[in-house]
């Protein structure tokens, strides 16, 4: 057995960052493959059913944005029948679907029909010969359920921009829809209004006139000198005044002539050659854009107001001809500014600090119809020289909750993780009336951690390096009404606390209560591996503390204590890595963040908790133990035997079909989704029933306990496409 580290040794390293040369057992992590501990169980990330990838649907709101495997759930419960023949076409319809996944996360592009044929014929191709026509059968048959083509994407770097641009289209149609229902019958108006003023008037009179309307071969049967001399004989008293006539033709070619929204014939309505380009990379240009552009917006909105008082014959020069000299662009009113499409603005992350976008909060604050997406990939930068600690930067963590304080914007910060989850927020976001912003962390590209991007960014949210959260200034005239925190786990705790569950020595299962922190998330990246150091579990002493215990310590009392996160290697050993005094004080200062989010909003003081209650209770360090992944998909099911009876508790649909046979056997867990509570409260029949109703295929029934039980031959044919 190694000789115990001195505490010297740990206590200096934890101070400095460095090494006793006298400590050789205090290992650096380079090379060791660790991760946190609770993301052990999601190595094998594709066979995991989850939001990505997502397709962009032609049509309009939430529902243009949808995930694969939402898609694939509705598809099975339109085309899969009950039994086993559904059941085989459930299980061959996933499999195509983590195929589609693994292509997708290895960097394919292109459609859905693209991606799901090429899956198809990849699967047939690795089936036996005398199965592959088969296969391909049963695969066309689920094609048959698919909605509307469009593109798949990867939750990866380029993604915010492609989806906020999907969604921003669709509310751009949306707007131009509503426009052209307006604008239609206006110009009509004017028009029939010229034309009656024309008919009643002496040019109409004259012969080139009169042939003209007359048309076709008649009109060699008619002299129209003659004709003209005698209807011209009663002179309307009627016709237009010259100024009347001579504003209705300005406002008629101001309407038909603008470039802010295209006609409804012209196609999708979201850009054509006669219309304004409205999408930039950077804010300088779309700054500009809407500045040139505004001497055309106030013709339009003035030509608007003229038509609907010309139309329904309320306008009065003697009032309105002032009015409309004096109305100029600083008169224009937000809804005014909102006429014309929204300004999208997608900057790169490499761009977020160049000169061009230093304006951002300038461009937030005047008032204009701008949209903004911010990707952050760094969430700590260096302080100021001289400061020796990390910070938070202004265009990472902090831009949200900066903008929020110049009043009158909508905000949304997210994970790229998160955005399907929030695109009801985001289609309102784009949808509200001046200026909103869309920060979204999407992680580094630079291989710096060796997570995927998926996971790198439910990590950040999940450790409260980059909170999800909404603030909308029009929501109401408090902060409960406008700020809300978006899907962030457990809002109330200062950490997400989960279960974690390993084999100690015995092999005997170990659940603990474990926080995901700041520190955790640090050490998915390779970048920051100097500020970890590895102690073998031989070394472990009592002083060694869960980073959240250690942060919940007075100075004094801190000051004895080792702050340590639990890690798991490639081989799922448990580990405890010594986390250094610089990261500690980022992870102070990322809790001291987001408890003022926390302050924000409503729930706080009716979901927080006492700090005792989020505390984990540390593992024991008898013996080296082995992290446990829980089964959650079809590849971890493979390593369980056809005779344990289980549930895909991840994949549960709510539908409560299962609660219905047996409501003793089968219970909800905390999320809503059902788990096998007690095997013993019910018969195999029962499970075998519950099998063959569930909607997903999420049960599977193993082999019967009670050998006597009727029936059991007929019962386990019934349960073998399940098993």
């Amino acid at each position: 057995m190694d000789a115990p580290l001195p505490a010297q040794d740990l206590q200096q390293f934890h101070a400095t960052g460095r090494r006793s040369k006298t400590a050789p057992g205090l290992a650096g992590i380079e090379g060791m493959g660790l991760r946190p501990a609770l993301l052990a169980p999601y190595r094998e990330l594709n066979a995991l059913r989850h939001d990505f990838p997502v397709v962009l649907l032609d049509g309009d709101g939430p529902e243009a944005l949808r995930s694969l495997s939402s898609l694939v759930d509705g598809m099975l419960q339109n085309v899969a029948p009950r039994g086993a023949d559904g059941e085989r076409l459930r299980r061959q319809t996933l499999q195509l679907e983590h195929e589609i996944r693994s292509a997708v996360a290895a960097g394919a592009s292109g459609t859905l029909t693209e991606a799901w044929q090429a899956a198809i014929t990849r699967l047939a191709a690795r089936a036996p010969a005398d199965e592959q026509a088969a296969l391909q059968e049963v695969l066309a048959r689920a094609s048959s359920g698919l909605p509307a083509d469009g593109e798949l994407l990867g939750c990866t770097q380029a993604l915010p921009a492609r989806l906020l641009a999907h969604a921003w289209r669709a509310a751009r149609r949306e707007k131009s829809r509503r426009f052209q229902a307006e604008l239609g019958p206006l110009v009509a108006g004017l028009s029939d209004i010229l034309r009656a003023a024309f008919s009643h008037s002496q040019v109409s009179r004259l012969p080139d006139s009169l042939k003209a309307a007359l048309g076709g071969p008649q009109q060699q049967a008619f002299d129209f000198d003659v004709l003209s001399r005698i209807v011209g004989k009663g002179l309307p008293q009627d016709e237009l005044p010259p100024a009347r006539h001579q504003r209705l033709l300005a406002t008629l070619r101001v309407l038909e002539s603008q470039r802010f929204h295209a006609p409804e014939q012209g196609g999708s309505g979201d850009g054509t050659d006669a219309c304004f380009e409205f999408a930039f990379d950077n804010c300088a240009a779309a700054a500009a854009a809407f500045a040139q552009r505004l001497p055309a917006l106030l013709a339009l909105v003035k030509a608007l107001l003229v038509a609907r008082l010309e139309v329904r014959g309320h306008y009065i020069e003697s009032e309105h001809d002032l009015y409309f000299d004096a109305l100029d662009a600083h008169a224009l009113t937000a809804d005014d500014l909102a006429l014309g499409p929204d300004y999208l603005v997608c900057i790169p992350p490499e761009r977020n600090a160049a000169p061009e976008n230093a304006m951002l909060m300038d461009l937030l604050s005047a008032g204009l119809p701008v949209k903004v997406l911010v990707q952050s990939t760094e969430l700590l930068e260096e302080a100021a020289i001289g400061m020796g600690h990390f910070a938070f930067g202004v265009r990472s963590a902090r831009l949200a909750t900066t903008a929020m304080g110049l009043g009158g914007q909508f905000v949304l910060q997210a994970s790229s993780a998160n955005l399907v989850a929030l695109r009801s927020r985001i289609a309102h976001g784009l949808a509200v009336a001046g200026p909103a912003l869309f920060s979204v962390y999407a992680g580094p590209d630079d291989g710096a951690s060796a997570l995927p991007p998926y996971l790198l960014a439910a990590a950040a949210m999940q450790s409260r390096a980059f909170p999800a959260f909404s603030y909308d200034a029009a929501a109401g005239s408090s902060w409960a009404t406008r700020f809300s925190l978006e899907n962030n786990p457990q809002p109330g705790q200062d950490w997400a606390v989960e279960t974690l569950e390993y084999a100690d020595a015995k092999l005997h299962r170990v659940r603990v209560a474990c926080a995901f922190t700041f520190a955790d998330f640090l050490l998915c990246d390779a970048r920051y591996a100097p500020h970890f150091a590895a102690v073998p579990q031989a070394q472990w002493t009592p002083a060694m503390l869960p980073v959240a215990d250690w942060l919940a310590l007075d100075d004094p009392a801190a000051a004895q204590q080792l702050p340590f996160v639990w890690a798991a290697d490639a081989q799922d050993r448990l580990h405890r890595v010594v986390v250094d005094a610089r990261l500690m004080q980022a992870t102070r200062r990322c809790l001291l963040l987001w408890r003022r989010l926390q302050e924000h909003s409503a729930a706080q003081g009716a979901t927080a908790a006492p700090a005792a209650a989020a505390s984990p209770t540390e593992p024991p360090a008898s013996d080296a133990p082995r992290m446990v992944a829980p089964a959650t998909s079809e590849a971890a099911a493979s390593v369980r035997s056809r005779d344990e009876a289980w549930i895909e508790t991840a994949r549960c649909p709510s539908c409560n079909e299962c609660q219905t046979i047996n409501d003793r056997m089968f219970k909800y867990d905390e999320r809503r989704q059902a788990t096998l509570a007690d095997i013993t409260a019910g018969s195999y029949r029962q499970l075998v029933e519950a099998a063959e109703s569930c909607q997903v295929a999420i049960i599977h029934p193993g082999a019967p306990r009670d050998p006597n039980e009727p029936g059991l031959e007929e019962l386990l044919r019934r349960a073998e496409p399940f098993r």
